[in-house]
Order: structure tokens, then sequence, then C-alpha cells
């Protein structure tokens, strides 16, 4: 059965999202992942599981090849980087919304009085 290449697109963006954030941010089934933290300590790859960001890129190259297994190298790495960024998007929403505005109206700063600075 062939699938869109949009849906599997996000499905390798919510694939990335889940194995990088289970890896950084998760205790994992009896512990092993918080085990595995502890293990690596200070090392290159400790440092490398304390970072969302940077693990979600390695995270993606085998997803990667699942959404564009047989395009050129450049399409493979726009796919690779889009699906490391959406997993970064969906990685803020935890925190703080994302929030796209038009640019014909812009948000104009005001002060602690309402004022216009």
């Amino acid at each position: 059965m062939e699938t869109s290449l949009w849906f599997r697109f996000v499905l390798c963006v919510l694939g990335v999202w889940r194995v990088t954030h289970l890896l950084v941010a998760e205790d994992g089934p009896w512990d092993l992942i918080v085990r595995l933290r502890r293990a690596l300590g200070e090392t290159i790859l400790g440092k490398l599981i304390d970072c969302f960001y940077c693990l979600s890129l390695w995270i993606s190259v085998p997803f990667a090849f699942f959404v564009g297994g047989g395009a050129r190298v450049a399409d493979w790495l726009i796919v690779w980087l889009a699906l490391s960024g959406g997993a970064c998007l969906l990685h803020r929403t935890d925190r703080e919304p994302v929030v796209f505005e038009s640019l014909d109206n812009p948000r104009v700063p005001t002060g602690a009085e309402g004022e216009k600075r």
C-alpha cells in the first residue's frame, strides 16, 4: 500500500519527537533510559542526550531515509533538517506556544503602563 509523502512526513515528525523526548526527558520502562543517561554522565554522548535539539538531528537520520529514501542527496538533507525542525517545534509547544502572526499587523511592544515605546 502506497502512502502519501505528507502522511509519511507527519508520522516521522511525530516519531522523531517521541524517540527524542523519551531519551532526553523520560525515565523509560523499568528506568532503563534514566540509567543510561546516568551511565553516560559527562561524556560526549551524555551531553548529547541532554539536548533535545541536538539529539533530534541524530534521531531524524533514519526517519529521513524512510520519508525520502530514493530522493537525491539534496532532497534527503532537506527532509532530514525538516524532520528535526518539526520535532523541535513540537518540543517547544510543551513549554511555550508557537505563535504565527501576520506581517501586515505586527504587535507593538508596550511598556508597564500600556504606553507605546
